[in-house]
């Protein structure tokens, strides 16, 4: 339903592009969120992408450096990361929902019905 691509190994600055491609019941979703999971911590919300109504959401620490965007003919969202950091090092997901929550609890994983398989960023200093 979700394919999460795009990881790799970057030296610290560097960027990476990740996509999340729907399918299935998926394509029907009304937000699509990256979270993230780095070794001994907790899954992370990092960027929250709506299709239609409401502006990307971003946690504090990606703010200025991830973008998130969507080429609708693929069906696939895209977060673009740049000046990566060794602290973005994680497995990188994204999540679907078909109905919208609101901006303020995007980044919780919990609301989420669809997920990803994963895509490992490792981020080297």
């Amino acid at each position: 339903q979700l394919q999460a691509s795009g990881g790799g190994l970057v030296q610290a600055g560097g960027s990476l592009r990740l996509s999340c491609a729907a399918s299935g019941s998926a394509l029907h979703w009304a937000l699509i969120t990256w979270f993230r999971q780095a070794p001994g911590k907790e899954r992370e919300g990092v960027s929250c992408h709506y299709r239609s109504g409401s502006s990307a959401v971003y946690t504090d620490s990606v703010r200025g450096r991830f973008t998130v965007s969507r080429d609708n003919a693929k069906n696939t969202v895209y977060l673009q990361m740049n000046r990566l950091k060794p602290e973005d090092t994680a497995v990188y997901f994204c999540a679907a929902r078909t109905v919208r929550v609101p901006t303020g609890v995007c980044l919780n994983s919990i609301y989420y019905d669809y997920w990803g398989q994963g895509t490992k960023v490792t981020v080297s200093s």
